[in-house]
């Protein structure tokens, strides 16, 4: 297991290299690349600029995250083909500077979703992350976006990029007409123009799925159980085609039992990455994000962490959307402190876990 940190790059993000390298335990960063447009070729200077400034810190850069997929290829229009294009030769350029892992979403037009970025927890007067589907009321997609963006802390958040959203409501409308099956046969086409590519330089595809675990506004959201993660890995029998299993966006739905969807997909080697939190139930499509804590939320993390262990040791996990404690103010869900927090509370479980196994051999 490799314990990793997401980080937004110099300028962007108020947490520097020097204190992410002083957490311990950690071996590197699951980096972002998002400040072009999806679509937009990562040029090789320009991902190798990100990994050298990452090395020099004293970390590693063996995955990316957010190398997005233009709206095009989702709805399956006549310009995918060169989209994909444009992503093989990203995928070429990120593996010549040593990235492993690329975690991206099929998520059609909105990435994740919360009616909160700032819920106050009573119990500990912290804030995280909150989604109540009632609070949608009669909300339309555009009006949620732009609440999200007035609540973001002058931050950009992934997912939520402006350019993505540009045109908003004729791609909303444009869907209308996809159903899930539409999806996933664009998906496969999707996966067989560039895990050939993926197979050559030794890079894997991870899908993260969708969050919340559940469809939303009507639009054809696929990933978010077993069975959904089942037939995308089928859609391209690959080592390559695999899976970010997130356990805080499968989680939502206190119908996934996290735990057993790790050990099914581990078991296959089909995780390439892992992003590991907590979630509170409040009701029905309704939950808030907790510490990493087993005991502040509804997750089992020992459990968790020890599928991780038993099926798939060697993935790379970061701890995910952590709280904002300490009157630290930053991008929300990806604060410092907490998500410092719970890399070291999982990286404790790991330890006993794995001493617990070798005393038992």
């Amino acid at each position: 297991m490799k314990m990793t940190f997401r980080w937004y790059g110099e300028g962007r993000d108020p947490i520097s290299l020097k204190q992410i390298r002083q957490i311990p335990g950690m071996s590197g960063l699951m980096g972002v690349l998002d400040e072009k447009a999806a679509g937009e070729v990562w040029q090789y200077d320009e991902c190798k600029a990100y990994v050298d400034h990452v090395h020099e810190a004293g970390l590693e850069c063996e995955v990316i995250e957010s190398v997005n997929v233009h709206e095009d290829i989702k709805m399956g229009l006549p310009t995918r083909d060169q989209y994909i294009a444009n992503y093989c030769e990203s995928i070429r350029n990120l593996a010549k500077v040593g990235v492993k892992v690329i975690i991206y979403n099929f998520m059609p037009v909105l990435d994740w979703l919360r009616t909160d970025l700032a819920r106050v927890i009573p119990e500990d007067g912290s804030n995280s992350l909150y989604f109540d589907e009632k609070d949608l009321g009669n909300m339309t997609p555009l009006e949620i976006v732009q609440n999200t963006a007035k609540s973001s802390n002058g931050f950009s958040l992934p997912g939520w990029e402006p350019e993505r959203l540009a045109e908003l409501e004729k791609t909303l409308a444009f869907y209308k007409n996809i159903t899930v099956e539409d999806m996933l046969a664009n998906y496969k086409y999707f996966l067989d123009g560039i895990i050939p590519t993926c197979e050559e330089v030794g890079v894997k595809m991870a899908c993260h799925p969708d969050d919340p675990a559940w469809p939303i506004f009507g639009l054809p959201r696929m990933a978010h159980s077993q069975e959904g993660y089942d037939k995308i890995v089928k859609l391209h029998d690959s080592p390559c085609n695999t899976v970010c299993l997130c356990t805080g966006s499968l989680g939502s739905d206190p119908n996934n039992d996290i735990p057993a969807i790790i050990r099914h997909f581990g078991e296959m080697d089909r995780i390439g990455a892992m992003h590991v939190r907590n979630v509170k139930y409040l009701g029905y499509h309704h939950f808030r994000e907790a510490s990493h804590l087993s005991a502040d939320g509804d997750l089992d993390m020992y459990a968790i962490m020890k599928a991780i262990y038993d099926t798939c040791p060697d993935t790379y996990i970061r701890p995910d959307h952590g709280r904002m404690i300490w009157d630290e103010v930053g991008r929300p869900g990806y604060g410092l402190y907490d998500r410092a927090l719970g890399a070291t509370y999982l990286n404790g479980l790991w330890e006993a876990i794995d001493k617990n196994a070798k005393a038992a051999k």
